[in-house]
């Protein structure tokens, strides 16, 4: 009775019942009368042999009740049958071929040892192929990185680059275009000699879109402009796609409104809506013109410092000219080329608005921020021609507003000393106009004579600059000279010093039609110097004119290379070689002149064989610039032949012709060319050196 309740009260399943060991068996009759024992003996072997020993199951026997369970159990159920499949028809798998066309036959076009492109052989599928080449190769990521033989960084570069193609190409309007990338291991079936690891790139460019719709906003508003400003747009529906076109073309269009008027004319970014089905892609470009104007005048929010009546002296325009961005861009490098500002900004101030047809009005209103005005400057030299030169300055460039210079500068050197005061008035009643006032005492001792000099003179020009090259400069001046000057007799003695008193009205003019002032490539300067001088030497008067003339040409062979060539003709008609100072003769030899030879070193000489100097000279060069590879092409090479002669008289010969030979190095700069040059006398004299090096910024002529 006691096994009953005892599995009543716990349930078990009825595999477990089945054989399980009764009370009696597990609790002896031992264990109860002495219970202590039988618990300190344990548990029999035997007992606990039936105790690990598994429990066989009966499969037909019954479960107990399981109260946590109520779904029902199922017993006798009768599955339904199911229908027997039907047969399906034999499944057919595509081929590659059926599918995927094959890859046209191709050109390769091997970038590097680990790199090759192969396009369509057929050059009408992808015109433009050579530029598209050059892009890639300036951008590629497995030509920029070393991979240093890992294949594994290779294959990251090449999905890079493929990224870069897909990109590459839809700029040039190939939208549906495909791309096969090869990396490491190259299929035996593909024709090409790469070595492992390597990328190919199979380009297969598809159909390139053109353009559909062209909406360019509100230009029609511009009116009278609008057919010369839409053709400037030169984009089309029916032109193929280009983004590069897209960017070129808006930018011209922006130019156009800003030279036409439109001082507020705003182009928003455009935007292309590609449609594959169509093969097209729509293009927007918001334009809003604004209002056409006229120019006024400038004004300045610092009137003491730079006066809006200098600015707009300055300015290339007159009042009443139709606003052209140019002209605002101009004016802003010109004061930013004064040297008084640190920065300027320019804006446009309504005046009038725009009535009709009639174009409105504004100034341009500049706002200044004042640079650092007093300088000093220090330099040193050592040459072969002059000796050692230290050079020393200080200026105030305002000192008399607007653009007013004071200057005091000073040389110290072997050869020469001097102490000058300069003041220049820039931009002077118009543009690039100067007024230059100088006074200065020196003293030269050069081989050919010695002098103690002091001299004013004032000068009035219209000269080029770096910011406007001109093709027609000029000047005059006055001249006034007091010299106590010296020449050596044959025994290299120095004779007694003679006086000169000189006034001379220097003339000066040129047209330049060359490409560039620092390094002309095409084109030619014509210039001459005139200046009738009369001379005083103790009491006796002469008069005469020191003329020169120089030419020089300048003509492109090829891409980089130029042929240079240049003539110098002087003269000085009117006295004899004794009634002119020394100081005033015409001399030749040096960098500007005949290289190879020292500064101022070909010319008559006397029994010492120190020059003296002339009346007449001619010069011829030639040279050819030519460019190199070295430095992303900064470095040309530039050898060259000089000749010059100095005569007496005052009609040029070629008496005693000098010639001299070299070769120079040029280094290009963002301000011109750094030029060395080396030359050797051809024919020296006794008194010549071998070998003269010339270093100086610009081309030799």
């Amino acid at each position: 009775m006691a096994a009953v309740l005892a599995l009543t009260a716990q349930p078990v399943l009825a595999q477990d019942r089945q054989d399980a060991p009764s009370l009696e068996d597990l609790i002896p009759d031992s264990a109860v009368d002495n219970p202590e024992e039988w618990a300190r003996d344990g548990v029999t072997a035997e007992a606990a042999e039936q105790e690990d020993a598994p429990l066989p199951l009966d499969p037909d026997a019954p479960l107990a009740e399981m109260p946590q369970i109520t779904i029902p159990w199922p017993e006798q159920v009768d599955l339904p049958q199911l229908a027997p499949l039907e047969p399906e028809e034999p499944i057919e798998f595509a081929t590659f071929e059926e599918q995927i066309p094959p890859i046209p036959a191709g050109s390769e076009e091997r970038i590097s040892e680990e790199l090759v492109l192969v396009f369509p052989s057929d050059t009408s599928l992808f015109p433009e192929r050579d530029e598209f080449l050059d892009r890639f190769k300036a951008l590629s990521t497995i030509e920029q990185l070393d991979d240093e033989g890992n294949l594994a960084r290779l294959r990251v570069q090449a999905r890079n680059d493929e990224a870069l193609l897909q990109q590459m190409l839809r700029v040039y309007g190939y939208y549906d275009a495909q791309i096969i990338r090869s990396v490491g291991e190259v299929d035996e079936g593909i024709e090409v000699d790469l070595q492992d690891p390597a990328a190919r790139f199979d380009i297969i460019p598809g159909v390139r879109y053109r353009f559909g719709a062209v909406d360019l906003g509100n230009l029609s508003a511009a009116g009278d402009d609008f057919a010369a400003l839409r053709s400037v747009f030169e984009i089309y529906p029916g032109d193929p796609v280009s983004l590069d076109a897209i960017e070129t073309e808006q930018a011209d269009l922006d130019t156009a409104l800003g030279e036409s008027g439109f001082a507020f004319a705003a182009i928003e970014e455009p935007a292309l809506l590609i449609d594959h089905d169509r093969v097209e892609g729509d293009l927007t470009m918001p334009v809003e013109p604004g209002g056409k104007y006229n120019l006024g005048v400038v004004t300045s929010d610092l009137p003491d410092f730079l006066s809006g009546e200098h600015l707009t002296r300055i300015a290339r325009w007159e009042s009443g000219d139709l606003y052209r961005r140019s002209d605002e861009m101009d004016l802003r490098r010109a004061i930013l080329a004064t040297g008084l500002v640190g920065s300027v900004t320019l804006t446009p101030v309504v005046v009038e608005e725009p009535v009709g047809d009639q174009p409105g009005l504004l100034n341009m209103a500049a706002s200044l921020e004042p640079a650092p005005l007093r300088s000093l400057a220090a330099g040193i030299g050592i040459g072969t021609e002059t000796g050692i030169r230290i050079n020393g300055s200080w200026e105030h460039r305002n000192f008399f507003p607007s653009e007013g210079l004071l200057r005091v500068r000073g040389t110290i050197g072997t050869q020469e000393q001097l102490l000058g005061v300069t003041v220049r008035k820039n931009n002077f009643t118009g543009r690039d106009r100067i007024l230059t006032l100088d006074a200065y005492a020196s003293t030269i001792d050069y081989d050919a004579y010695d002098a103690r000099t002091i001299s004013a003179v004032g000068t009035f020009e219209r000269i080029s600059t770096l910011l406007f090259q001109k093709q027609l400069s000029w000047s005059v001046g006055l001249e006034l000279v007091a010299t106590q000057e010296s020449e050596l007799d044959s025994e290299g003695n120095a004779l007694e010093r003679e006086t000169y008193f000189v006034a001379a009205l220097p003339l000066f003019a040129q047209l330049d039609n060359s490409d560039d002032l620092l390094n002309p490539t095409e084109g030619w300067r014509v210039s001459a110097n005139l200046s009738p001088e009369i001379s005083d030497n103790d009491g006796v008067q002469s008069f005469y004119v020191r003329s020169q003339a120089d030419a020089s040409y300048y003509q492109s062979i090829g891409e980089n290379n130029v042929l240079a060539g240049r003539v110098r003709v002087a003269s000085i008609p009117g006295a004899q070689i004794a009634g002119i100072a020394p100081s005033r003769r015409i001399y030749a030899g040096g960098g500007g002149s005949v290289r190879g030879y020292g500064y101022r070193e070909i010319g008559p000489r006397n029994d010492e064989g120190n020059p003296i100097g002339g009346r007449s000279v001619v010069e011829l060069s030639a040279e050819a610039r030519i460019g190199t590879s070295f430095m992303d092409g900064a470095i040309s090479v530039v050898p060259f032949v000089d000749a010059g002669s100095v005569g007496e008289g005052a009609v040029p010969s070629f008496d005693s012709i000098k010639f001299g030979a070299g070769v120079g190095v040029r280094y290009a700069t963002g301000f011109g060319p750094l030029r060395l040059d080396v030359a050797f006398p051809v024919n020296p004299g006794p008194n010549d050196n071998w070998i003269a090096v010339y270093v100086a910024l610009g081309q030799a002529f």
